[in-house]
């Protein structure tokens, strides 16, 4: 994953919200795999939290530290050394603000470790409880990380060269697990091939949806297309003794709705402020 880091292309190459992104994801991802790793058996270097011996409590009362608990320290020393190696040579703007999103994903991995208890005792009875700390599926992860995603705050260097300060004094100071970015991101509804936008012109979308993929906001206020094409898809399928299944072929007529692309007569400034209007 290090080695691949500087061929990112497009927006992942400049300090943008969506790098900010993309850099805590890889970095929660690497923490989650190789702790997965660990409490499988599947890596010498590390197993089961060895800290998570003994007695402890929580507010359901007492119980005993049992079973496999993640080794989540463990995956973000690994992620640690592993991801922020290249960053911490380089010593620029761009690299504290790596070095930042990638210990917020870090953090993110961390915040949903949830504690799982099974109860020991006769009849079902909890009069023993044996607990362990375990990771939660990735995807919360992300959930999370999208929303820091869309609070992100932008940052500059500061004048020793040491760190990041907020570039709004209006704004308040980014914590730990918060994202930070260093520029503004493109226009993402134009092409622009040195950005890595492939713009929103021809995209399908959603004419219901108030979300990113409905028509209004994917096609940025220029409009859509709408087609009737028929759908083939398999229908009605039953299971056979033995072993196949059979399926009819259903078709059905279904409107696809795609963005319009850019009015050519139109300037590319003219068009972006059509679409502040718009929104």
């Amino acid at each position: 994953m290090v080695s691949s880091r500087p061929a990112l292309q497009g927006t992942q190459t400049t300090g943008t919200r969506e790098a900010s992104f993309v850099y805590s994801i890889s970095s929660a991802g690497v923490v989650h795999s190789i702790t997965r790793a660990c409490s499988k058996g599947e890596l010498n270097q590390c197993g089961c939290d060895p800290n998570k011996i003994g007695n402890s409590a929580d507010r359901k009362g007492p119980f005993e530290w049992g079973g496999c608990s993640d080794n989540v320290r463990w995956g973000s020393y690994f992620s640690r050394m592993f991801i922020d190696a290249r960053e911490k040579k380089i010593k620029d703007s761009r690299a504290l603000m790596n070095l930042h999103n990638n210990r917020a994903g870090r953090r993110a991995v961390k915040r949903f470790m949830k504690l799982e208890c099974k109860c020991h005792g006769v009849s079902g009875a909890c009069t023993v409880r044996t607990c362990w700390l375990a990771m939660q599926q990735f995807k919360r992860v992300g959930e999370y990380l999208k929303m820091k995603y869309n609070g992100a705050t932008q940052v500059m260097i500061n004048q020793e060269g040491s760190g990041l300060i907020v570039a709004n004094r209006n704004y308040k100071r980014p914590t730990r697990k918060d994202l930070v970015y260093l520029e503004e991101s493109p226009d993402y509804c134009f092409t622009d091939s040195g950005m890595g936008s492939f713009g929103t012109a021809g995209r399908t979308c959603n004419k219901t949806s108030m979300g990113t993929d409905g028509c209004d906001i994917m096609c940025c206020g220029r409009g859509y297309d709408t087609k009737t094409v028929m759908l083939v898809e398999k229908c009605e399928c039953k299971f056979h003794w033995c072993c196949h299944v059979k399926c009819k072929e259903c078709r059905r007529w279904v409107d696809i709705h795609t963005c319009k692309g850019p009015n050519p007569v139109m300037s590319r400034p003219a068009q972006r402020r059509s679409w502040r209007r718009y929104k």
